[in-house]
């Protein structure tokens, strides 16, 4: 199925004329110079064909016939492109020079031996150029160190076309494609069931997969006896065709390169794209990146925009393309290969409704003033001091949960929990997203369970939850504290009895209720209504918490979860209200 689609994709990539997606049998390589030679054979100039942006010579990206080159000892000769060291017999500072002898008499015995049979003049005048060029002659080519950082190409005088894009050239290529493999059967494939030549190798390999090999990874292939059956070897195992193999991995490649269609979270690399063109496709990476504050107003726009219309899909409403499929793939490195960590297929409204979901889940009053929505990212940042320390599959397991509706991995929000009891960060960007994942999570697990509740976005005095009410507890006290004696304090009940409280409330409430006493006699005169409006409060929690029959030994992880959502309602509550700087009628006591 993965594979099946990442060929249609290709399909559709060769489809559109803007796109310049590599055709089969050949690769987009970066090409830094190019040899030209005369219709007779001498070499005429080895010119320049970087092109300059922001100040900087860059190679320009060309088709090429073939793949990659791969890198070992082997001598493994380009057609009609290659590196220096192959067409001309020359290498910067080489320490092997005999060997860069033996690559260019590699390459130049592969071209002459192909003259008679492409028969073409230009071709014959390059061969001729080889068969007479000693590499020695190279030194006399002014810069060429500076011009040969990449590959370079062929060209004849007089022709505007490159030697690899001549009629005669390329009609050789086409007929070897898939026939190179002596021992590749012909069978059906298993991605198109057209018969063709069996793949040995999947190639192009794969780049651009975080933690993966530079040089480039594969998704399919077999590297030893014990995965071998029926005396198949290599990739024979997964009877896949050259040229649908090509599509599948020129596809896979364009994913993992392009910035608008890919994704990373941890080691999870993330790609999508939609069976057509559609607009939830290209703004879909908002979901994941992290928004700072200086980004440009435009961006947040567009990210509030998109939000918008993706809460309208939760509410039932079509959003534009919405019976398009959409693919969604999470890759993860393994040395040489490359794992699926998760594959998810639905269309673009069913992918908007999750998304839409999880946004409404995530949704918690209180928000500071001009934050941004709540990305992905920025909730798994909240799981860990710095990124590296994040937990490599958090990311993805996180993802998979907001994209499959399902439930959100316990580990991050004890993760988040653990953070708040470390920094005690409660308040800011920092704090919001936090409480707004524990509200999520306890939600989504309340969902899934069938219960009869539902977590609030703003103060619940009426929850059934007295871990709830023991966060507005202590909100409440820690508030008493900073009326009593400010907030320039060393010290202060959050910093030595958070942790305790949310997990153990016995080991800890019986105290503060004593110190609360204490910053209640620390009120001034001036304060008397905000003190028997405090006291109210407190007994009003008490009730709640059924405080006389004895606060709770332990507090499990959802339970950890009600305390601090609990104690965020409240204390936002507490600096939005006015209740507190009520005066009392005269009559109270």
């Amino acid at each position: 199925m993965i594979l099946q689609k990442l060929a249609e994709y290709y399909d559709r990539l060769e489809r559109d004329p803007e796109c310049d997606v590599a055709p089969f049998g050949s690769s987009r390589q970066k090409i830094s110079f190019e040899i030209v030679v005369t219709p007779q054979g001498e070499l005429a100039a080895v010119g320049d064909q970087r092109l300059e942006r922001n100040g900087k010579l860059l190679p320009r990206l060309l088709v090429v016939p073939g793949q990659a080159k791969s890198s070992g000892s082997g001598l493994n000769p380009g057609f009609m492109w290659d590196n220096a060291q192959y067409m001309l017999g020359f290498k910067v500072d080489d320490p092997k020079p005999d060997r860069t002898i033996k690559a260019f008499e590699a390459f130049r015995d592969r071209h002459v031996a192909l003259e008679s049979e492409i028969n073409d003049p230009a071709y014959s005048a390059v061969c001729r150029f080889l068969k007479t060029w000693t590499p020695e002659r190279a030194l006399e080519i002014a810069d060429l160190a500076g011009l040969t950082s990449a590959f370079g190409v062929f060209r004849v005088q007089g022709p505007t076309e490159y030697m690899h894009d001549r009629p005669a050239v390329r009609k050789y290529w086409l007929t070897q494609i898939g026939s190179a493999d002596a021992d590749a059967p012909l069978a059906p494939s298993l991605i198109s069931g057209a018969m063709q030549p069996i793949a040995r190798l999947h190639e192009p390999k794969i780049k651009g997969v975080r933690g993966a090999q530079s040089s480039g990874a594969t998704l399919v292939s077999f590297n030893g006896d014990a995965y071998e059956s029926y005396s198949k070897s290599q990739t024979f195992n997964a009877p896949v065709g050259v040229e649908d193999a090509f599509k599948y991995c020129t596809a896979l490649n364009r994913l993992t390169t392009a910035g608008d269609r890919q994704v990373h979270l941890g080691d999870t690399t993330v790609v999508f794209w939609s069976e057509s063109p559609t607009s939830f496709e290209q703004d879909l990476p908002f979901v994941f990146e992290t928004v700072e504050e200086a980004e440009d107003a435009g961006t947040v726009d567009k990210l509030q925009g998109f939000f918008g219309r993706l809460r309208r899909a939760a509410a039932g409403v079509e959003v534009e393309e919405g019976k398009t499929p959409f693919y969604v793939l999470g890759l993860s490195p393994n040395a040489a290969r490359i794992s699926v960590r998760f594959w998810m297929a639905g269309t673009v409204q069913q992918f908007a409704e999750r998304l839409g979901r999880h946004l409404a889940d995530m949704e918690l009053g209180g928000a500071p003033p001009n934050m941004p929505p709540s990305t992905i990212q920025r909730v798994i940042d909240q799981t860990a001091r710095e990124r590296a320390d994040i937990q490599p599959n958090a990311s993805g397991a996180l993802l998979q949960a907001v994209l499959s509706g399902g439930p959100y991995p316990r580990p991050i929000a004890a993760a988040i929990l653990r953070r708040i009891r470390v920094d005690g960060q409660t308040t800011g960007w920092t704090g919001h997203t936090r409480a707004a994942f524990i509200k999520a999570y306890l939600t989504r697990e309340y969902r899934i369970k069938n219960r009869k509740e539902s977590i609030a976005m703003a103060l619940d005095e009426n929850c059934p939850r007295p871990a709830y009410h023991l966060g507005r507890l202590f909100a409440a006290l820690e508030k008493t504290q900073e009326d009593a004696l400010g907030t320039d304090l060393n010290v202060t009940i959050k910093d030595r009895f958070f942790s305790a409280a949310s997990a153990n409330p016995v080991a800890a409430f019986p105290r503060l209720l004593r110190l609360h006493a204490h910053h209640l006699d620390k009120l001034g005169s001036d304060k008397r209504g905000l003190k028997i409006a405090r006291e109210k409060l407190i007994q009003q929690i008490c009730d709640r918490v059924n405080a006389a029959e004895g606060f709770p030994t332990h507090l499990p992880l959802d339970e950890q979860g009600l305390f601090f959502l609990g104690y965020y309602h409240q204390r936002t509550d507490l600096f939005t209200s006015k209740k507190d700087s009520e005066t009392p009628d005269d009559t109270e006591n």
